[in-house]
Formats: structure tokens, C-alpha cells, sequence
């Protein structure tokens, strides 16, 4: 029993179980995610957690669906960082923020908008954006 606690602890310790919160769908060019500290190199059906960065080179794009079907599409030169997303798939609700710095984010919002039009925010380094609709893009030079 306590070496079972111990693996536990130790997973727990490593992020073993960190919470998947998207996937990286599809990707071209030069893109990487930034994890921890490290850069991983970013590959389509990647994992997604919260606090992960992502960022895309000159020729770069990346698509990511997230756990209650929203779409991001990040542009070449951008930096995209989840800072928090929380959803529950009984009840579709939850909160969803996301910082753009730099670069392009095309956004179709998935079920989390649906039942709480108040649960997304984009922020940039100029602003603050609650997304209501379902659909918008946003450019951050």
C-alpha cells in the first residue's frame, strides 16, 4: 500500500496527470509548444494542458479543438498561451482564458460559450475580449 501511495505522489509530482484540455489537430510549418520550461516540438494529435504556449514560426499555423468542441486557429508569428480552462461535460459549463501576444487566432466557440456566453476571454496585450458570438478573429501586430 504505501508503495502504491508513493507512485501516486510521484506522478503527482511529475504532472503525470495533468489535465489534457485540447488537442493539436493540425499543423504547417514550423510551430513548438512550450511546456514546463521545455519546448516540444508540436505535432498533430498533441495534447494540450493548461498553461502551455504556443507558438508558431513565419510559415506556421496550428489548429487545436478543445475538450467542449471550440476551434482555434493560431496564424503564422503568433504566441498563444491557455491560462485557464475548466470545463464540465455533464453541464457544459466552465471558463475558458486565453492570451494572444502576437500573431493571428481565428475562433469558433465550442459548447462552454453555448451555456455561458460570459466563460471566454481573449486578452491581448491591449485588451480584453468576452467572447458572446461563436465566431471572430482577432490580430495582435
Amino acid at each position: 500500500m504505501r508503495w502504491m501511495i508513493a507512485l501516486v505522489a510521484a506522478a503527482l509530482a511529475t504532472g503525470a496527470f495533468a489535465q489534457d484540455v485540447g488537442e493539436i489537430k493540425t499543423i504547417k510549418g514550423a510551430a513548438h509548444v512550450e511546456r514546463e520550461g521545455k519546448k516540444l516540438p508540436a505535432v498533430a494529435g498533441m495534447q494540450l494542458r493548461q498553461a502551455d504556449t504556443i507558438v508558431t514560426g513565419a510559415d506556421g499555423a496550428v489548429g487545436i479543438t478543445f475538450l467542449d468542441n471550440s476551434l482555434f486557429s493560431a496564424g503564422p508569428n503568433s504566441v498563444l498561451v491557455i491560462n485557464k480552462y475548466r470545463f464540465d461535460t455533464t453541464t457544459h459549463a466552465g471558463e475558458f482564458d486565453a492570451s494572444l501576444n502576437k500573431g493571428s487566432l481565428a475562433v469558433v466557440s465550442g459548447k462552454m460559450v453555448k451555456q455561458s456566453p460570459e466563460s471566454m476571454r481573449i486578452r491581448t496585450p491591449s485588451s480584453i475580449m468576452g467572447v458572446r458570438g461563436t465566431e471572430f478573429v482577432v490580430k495582435v501586430d
